[in-house]
């Protein structure tokens, strides 16, 4: 599990809007990414194309199938999206994974 250092204890994860984009906070790991998943459809994707994870408190290997899913959803339909402030450990994941051309 992927850690920032900035909370004692995972807080419970998800998005927010506003004309900056997304912003993700708190967790993000196996035990809360279908309910991630599940609330991101509920919102439509942001205008700018922007997805900030630089509040993300503890992270897993379910965070890059999020990340993946919400690039290929903005694919399906016709836009870009950008994943910023990922954490360089969670990264490194996806180095280890082969996916990290995904996350560009």
């Amino acid at each position: 599990m992927i850690e920032h250092p900035t909370s004692d204890a995972p807080a419970v994860g998800g998005f927010t809007t506003s004309e900056k984009g997304w912003c993700y906070a708190g967790t993000l790991t196996f035990d809360d990414a279908a309910d991630v998943f599940a609330a991101s459809k509920a919102l439509p994707l942001p205008a700018n194309g922007i997805v900030d994870f630089s509040a993300m408190l503890h992270a897993d290997s379910a965070a890059l199938a999020i990340i993946i899913a919400l690039k290929r959803r903005a694919t399906a339909e016709g836009r870009a999206l950008s994943a910023t402030g990922l954490p360089s450990t969670l990264r490194s994941l996806a180095v280890v994974y082969g996916v990290d051309h995904l996350l560009a």
